[in-house]
């Protein structure tokens, strides 16, 4: 592992450089102990048998901006990234089943889920008391020297924004989405907060789909599995919790090609995301994470419609 050699240079509000850190011995040996555990406490598994636990598998250099743009020209397709209104997801309803009714959602919740690529983000996070250096650990060893999962530390880090954008990744021929990733950079220090792959699945341990997502490791991956429900306000919250390996909640996989999985159902860590419209077109969002029962860090997100997005209603009735 090769810690950071101090913050980018860059311009007042402009965009910091992804830190490029090689490979190092340190850092080739804490993912290997991280991959041994994945294996040693997990379940290995055919992913034909099981298909929810497929997603992106990141090589040991790690993730950073470019992930999925190398993951497209690997599988031949093409990457969509100037095209208006592009969606985390193509239609909430999609999600319909018999815990989720999609028509009482806000509009403007269901709008940012659907035209992702038209609202522009601010996020800001907290950390509670004993597990900020925790949180320090996991960024020297893993996040920064793999440009995945670098949740702001200080108030500073999110100080010149957050960078949201949203890619289709399409067969040439077909036109036919094959994956949809949202990738978040924060603009001070030029790190990867998440680079993920958004979709929708469903699982053994649970009655409906599940909004799924999957974030790139070295050899693997981590995929967040969330059920959905929709409150009085028609306020969006998933949730990624469960008791047994098949339920919603988090997983951590170690990939052999080309088809055997190692997968660790981690049921200690849980996650909420509360979407809800503030008005004029905005949403906010709190996500709140917890271990073993135990909240240790908190996410906020304000999502604006960017200048010249589509009007909301003109936007649904193009699609």
């Amino acid at each position: 592992m090769q810690p950071l050699a101090g913050v980018p240079r860059r311009a007042s509000g402009s965009l910091a450089s992804t830190p490029d850190l090689p490979m190092t011995p340190t850092g080739a040996l804490s993912d290997r102990v991280t991959q041994q555990w994945v294996k040693l406490t997990g379940r290995r598994i055919a992913l034909a048998e099981h298909p929810w636990l497929d997603g992106p598998v990141a090589g040991p250099e790690g993730v950073g901006l470019r992930f999925f743009h190398r993951l497209a020209e690997e599988r031949g397709l093409v990457v969509r990234e100037k095209e208006p209104s592009r969606g985390l997801l193509p239609d909430l309803d999609l999600l319909a089943g018999p815990w989720f009714n999609p028509r009482r959602l806000d509009p403007d919740v269901r709008a940012f889920y659907e035209r992702t690529s038209d609202f522009e983000l601010d996020a800001w996070a907290e950390w509670c008391g004993a597990f900020r250096p925790f949180g320090r650990m996991l960024a020297a060893i893993f996040s920064r020297r793999l440009q995945q999962l670098n949740v702001p530390l200080e108030p500073l880090d999110t100080a010149l924004g957050t960078t949201s954008e949203v890619l289709q990744l399409a067969d040439p021929v077909t036109g036919r989405v094959a994956l949809t990733a949202w990738i978040r950079q924060l603009r001070r220090t030029g790190n990867v907060l998440y680079a993920g792959s958004y979709s929708i699945c469903t699982v053994p341990g649970h009655t409906g789909p599940c909004v799924k997502v999957v974030f790139p490791l070295p050899t693997g991956n981590g995929i967040v599995l969330l059920r959905p429900s929709v409150d009085e306000t028609g306020a969006l919250t998933v949730t990624s919790a469960g008791r047994h390996f098949g339920d919603p909640g988090f997983y951590f996989t170690v990939h052999r090609p080309p088809d055997l999985v190692w997968a660790r159902y981690v049921r200690a860590m849980t996650e909420s995301i509360r979407v809800y419209s503030a008005g004029a077109g905005e949403v906010r969002a709190d996500h709140t994470m917890w271990f073993a029962g135990l909240t240790f860090m908190r996410l906020h997100y304000r999502l604006r419609p960017r200048l010249g997005a589509a009007p909301r209603e003109a936007a649904r009735n193009a699609g």
